[in-house]
């Protein structure tokens, strides 16, 4: 009996093992290494959701970069972070500019085709970090740029066959639910601390296909109860109206 017990506690432990990518790879800009880099965050809320998994989680970031400025072949050879098993996983997060005008959209799709090509042939899957929009007080500030954010990451998304992780999405829901919360560092571009547990909560989602509502991690106190919550709802919330975009769109 004791036998078919721990039987039984090693495949639970394996079938949690494939809920989710654990060896990842973050490509972007100083829009993940704020406030002590999303990759930490992620960790930390997939280490509470499965502790019984060590997810090896790297990021690779270059201030004010677009995503053709990473050496990407170099990035997703494991050996090159001194990890002893190749990734399962890439997020890339484009700048930020990218989605403004057509030119750069058209760079950017390139860039995630290519990308995504050579990481796909190694077996490992590509997702896209959708970006948020600025604030006014940022010159480069539109209205409604959202939809341009949403179009170039859609698109890039169809053309690399990636998954969209919908961040950007989740800051105009949180925006319209609480006008007052700040997810914008005071520059209008950069997130917060709220921003990055958002953006955190939304990868969280996609990876694992599951709610983040209900789990206690908060960045050692720094997260209120109240924005903890609100925010994990959110992502939720962004979570299913990305599923719902994309099931529309086929």
């Amino acid at each position: 009996m004791r036998i078919f017990a721990l039987l039984f506690s090693l495949l639970f432990v394996n079938l949690l093992a494939a809920d989710y990518s654990s060896r990842i790879l973050f490509i972007g800009n100083s829009y993940l290494y704020y406030n002590d880099s999303l990759h930490n965050h992620v960790r930390r809320l997939l280490e509470e959701k499965y502790p019984n998994i060590e997810p090896e989680i790297k990021s690779a970031t270059i201030g004010g970069s677009r995503l053709s400025d990473h050496p990407f072949s170099h990035l997703i050879n494991h050996k090159n972070h001194r990890l002893d098993m190749p990734f399962n996983y890439v997020v890339m997060q484009g700048g930020s500019y990218e989605v403004i005008n057509q030119e750069n959209q058209n760079h950017f799709w390139q860039t995630v085709k290519k990308n995504a090509e050579l990481a796909q042939a190694n077996d490992i899957e590509t997702a896209l970090y959708m970006t948020h929009a600025y604030l006014p007080i940022d010159e480069r500030y539109e209205p409604n740029l959202i939809e341009k954010i949403k179009a170039t990451y859609y698109q890039a998304a169809k053309l690399s066959n990636s998954k969209v992780m919908p961040v950007g999405i989740a800051y105009e829901l949180a925006y319209e639910k609480d006008p007052k919360i700040k997810l914008h560092h005071p520059d209008g571009t950069h997130p917060s601390l709220l921003g990055t547990y958002l953006g955190a909560c939304v990868v969280f989602a996609t990876l694992t296909d599951s709610n983040p509502v209900g789990l206690n991690y908060n960045y050692l106190d720094k997260v209120s109860d109240k924005d903890r919550i609100f925010l994990q709802q959110i992502a939720w919330a962004a979570y299913l109206e990305n599923k719902k975009i994309i099931q529309e769109a086929d």
